[in-house]
């Protein structure tokens, strides 16, 4: 934990000498010190869990006061379901995983004894701001020490007790190895925030995680590189040619298994022809789920003009705004709206959309391919639900967010998306090698650029 006698300039400092001098230990150590962080997570289970019980109850006062909404209350929640075996489990999958630096992805021999590498390596200091989950303090930290990032994480004032002992718990485990203490800090205040994105000469990479209005405020609070996504506005597009049982399927997944997530479906398209059959069916069963439908005039039409108007109807089912296709609900409710083609959907999607992912139902695979092609999102799906976007899921491990961005890293960021390259060029003639030997006339020679085999740097 930083502490609260020194200054964000000096946290930040710290963080890039802990990481310059973390370069030289071998990457054992940082499978070493995951091992320790997991083991004291687990010793201190009983501790963490009385702490989050504390940030829930303060955060059922504000939700009853209309200070925070029930989604950002849920979020806080460790207990829930199995999200505390998910993230124990989530250090040791990154422990498991191959390491991402040192990795060669470009070698030639441009002369003799004269090699040229691309290497993949830590970015250095990464800046982690987040909201409410707690648990996403060790998923970071997990990350970041297998990566070789040094990291400073800020979470949410809503979970300030559990991320505390979370904190303290990777402090002790990384405290058992070799890996200085200040590696990974946690801090706790808006105002060492501010401070810390104006310390470009130290902190390399600012990731935030967290609504709309957090991840503006820090794009527009420095000058530091910022990955992340502001929202999670997720479509499914019902195809003409969907089957009615993955329609069902997949649109209730979803939209129900986690409302509250980023990846959770936030608007449905419905193909016009459809609006008589398959429509009706995903409806019923979203009614079913407790779900609130938001509709356009076509899609409203086809549940009243139904001889037996569903149950819930009258009470769940509402006509569409313009401004309802930008909404991220976050809870059990979804937008709608009936469209005649594949075409005008991507379009819809593409001028709607928060660029996280979308998913269509379809028998088609041109339509399928289509869809995937023309969706500019971090993620395309096809006949799957649009939860699956998400680090551990993928195989990652677990993420660091997800990235909406175009440079870099894109969807959810595991492992390789912390680590960036370098080029390393290695002369082993007896002189050295000079860029004047190099070029055209007499006397000059010509660059071999012959492709070297390997996938690690021989020294």
């Amino acid at each position: 934990m930083a502490s609260d006698t020194i200054t964000a300039e000096e946290i930040a400092k710290a963080a890039k000498v802990a990481f310059e001098e973390s370069q030289l230990l071998p990457a054992t150590v940082r499978i070493d010190a995951l091992a320790k962080i997991k083991q004291q997570l687990e010793a201190n289970k009983v501790e963490i869990f009385a702490a989050n019980k504390l940030d829930m109850e303060a955060a059922q006062l504000e939700v009853d006061a209309g200070r925070i909404s029930n989604a950002m209350m849920k979020r806080l929640d460790l207990g829930k379901g199995d999200k505390w075996d998910s993230m124990l489990k989530g250090v040791q999958d990154v422990a498991d995983l191959p390491d991402p630096t040192g990795v060669v992805s470009y070698a030639s021999q441009l002369d003799h004894d004269l090699e040229l590498y691309r290497v993949s390596c830590p970015i250095g200091v990464l800046l982690v701001i987040f909201e409410a989950r707690p648990e996403v303090v060790v998923n970071i930290a997990a990350l970041a020490i297998k990566s070789g990032n040094a990291a400073i994480l800020k979470g949410g004032k809503e979970s300030n007790h559990t991320t505390h002992l979370l904190a303290k718990a990777i402090s002790q485990g990384l405290a058992q190895t070799s890996l200085p203490s200040t590696y990974i800090q946690a801090i706790q205040t808006r105002a060492e925030v501010s401070a810390l994105l104006d310390l470009d000469c130290y902190i390399d990479l600012v990731i935030p995680r967290g609504g709309n209005s957090l991840v503006k405020a820090i794009q527009n609070s420095t000058r530091i590189p910022v990955m992340g996504h502001a929202d999670g506005l997720c479509h499914i597009y019902l195809d003409e040619s969907a089957n009615r049982q993955k329609a069902v399927r997949v649109v209730v997944d979803s939209k129900t298994d986690y409302p509250s997530a980023c990846n959770a479906a936030e608007t449905l398209i419905v193909h016009t022809s459809l609006l008589n059959t398959v429509w009706r069916d995903v409806a019923q069963a979203l009614l079913t789920a407790d779900v609130h439908l938001i509709c356009d005039s076509h899609t409203l039409s086809a549940l009243t003009s139904l001889p037996n108007v569903p149950e819930r109807f009258s009470s769940h089912v509402h006509s569409s705004t313009e401004s309802s296709y930008f909404v991220e609900h976050l809870d059990l409710t979804i937008s709608v709206i009936a469209l005649p083609s594949l075409h005008s959907a991507i379009q819809f999607i593409n001028s709607h959309s928060s660029h996280h992912t979308d998913s269509i139902i379809t028998e088609s695979e041109p339509a399928a391919s289509a869809f995937c092609r023309g969706v500019d999102s971090a993620g395309t799906f096809v006949n799957a639900s649009t939860r699956f976007a998400d680090g551990f899921r993928y195989g990652f491990g677990t993420e660091v967010g997800i990235s909406t961005g175009r440079i870099h890293a894109r969807g959810p960021v595991g492992l390789e998306g912390l680590v960036i390259y370098k080029y390393i060029m290695r002369s082993k003639a007896e002189r050295g090698h000079t860029v004047g030997e190099f070029g055209v006339g007499e006397g000059k020679k010509s660059f071999k650029h012959a492709p070297i085999a390997t996938t690690s740097v021989p020294f």
